[in-house]
């Protein structure tokens, strides 16, 4: 399977998404996964605003904003030379992602996630089932 993932920055998530599976070879599209992130990879990790404030010990209201980079950048400690990788996906590997669904751009990523899972024979925890 080949991921790709990008930002949208400003544009509508969805175009992106159409104009990176339309510049994909069509022999590999049937193994593809296209994720496009609503604005940027922090709005994400941010989804879970209640999560991620708990995480850095801050308020969950600085991460409820349109466009959450600075502040998510700023908690990690990410810098032009550093961008914290291990860190972040120490993050994402511990995160709820269940509750990232709320984001319509993560949503789409899964459900793409979970297709592709399916058709290969494999077994994951669907997250769109409540909890016990």
């Amino acid at each position: 399977m080949i991921v790709f993932l990008t930002d949208s920055n400003v544009n509508p998530w969805r175009e992106v998404k159409k104009g990176d599976a339309d510049k994909c070879p069509t022999d590999y599209r049937n193994l593809s996964v296209f994720g496009v992130c609503l604005r940027n990879p922090e709005c994400w990790l941010s989804a879970d605003a209640d999560h991620i404030a708990n995480h850095f010990g801050r308020n969950p209201g600085e991460f409820r904003v349109e466009d959450p980079k600075g502040i998510v950048e700023s908690c990690f400690g990410v810098t032009r030379l550093d961008k914290k990788e291990r860190e972040i996906a120490d993050f994402v590997s511990a995160a709820p992602i269940r509750r990232w669904l709320s984001n319509p751009s993560f949503e789409d990523f899964f459900d793409q996630l979970w297709q592709k899972s399916k058709e290969l024979g494999c077994h994951n925890e669907n997250l769109r089932q409540p909890q016990p």
